[in-house]
């Protein structure tokens, strides 16, 4: 068991010189880094928040703009649809109104024939007849 003891113990000490040595490390790299001026951070940060202002204000006119097309196009659109609805089920009902009338005036023109020939028929005289009746014996 001795040796592991040993092991763990090594482990803790590598550890330990590991941590100081990125410590070490880290405090290095944090001296090569070029910190801007304070008048770099000013312009830099002004950049920043112009270009952020601009990009809201084309993103807040594109909405506005896209918004109204859609509300106005879709209202128009319904409308068109409405009126072609209408229109259709007008052209609908008036080809039905049509095709009844159409129907009505030809039973009526064939009540008028057939009673225009059983007048015509009365008045001359003849009756019809089968033509097997009128067979000469």
């Amino acid at each position: 068991m001795p040796k592991d003891t040993n092991k763990k113990q090594d482990n803790k000490k590598q550890d330990s010189k590991n941590k100081k040595h990125f410590m070490k490390d880290f405090k290095a790299e944090l001296k090569r880094v070029i910190w801007p001026t304070p008048k770099q951070l000013l312009n830099n940060t002004v950049a920043v928040i112009t270009v952020v202002l601009i990009t809201a204000a084309i993103v807040f006119v594109l909405d506005l703009a896209f918004e109204s097309i859609n509300t106005y196009g879709i209202d128009k659109l319904k409308q068109i649809v409405d009126t072609n609805q209408v229109e259709s089920t007008n052209i609908v009902d008036e080809n039905a109104v049509n095709e009844q009338n159409d129907a009505s005036e030809n039973e009526v023109s064939e009540n008028e024939t057939n009673e225009n020939s059983t007048t015509e028929n009365e008045e001359s005289g003849n009756t019809t007849t089968d033509d097997s009746n009128n067979v000469e014996e």
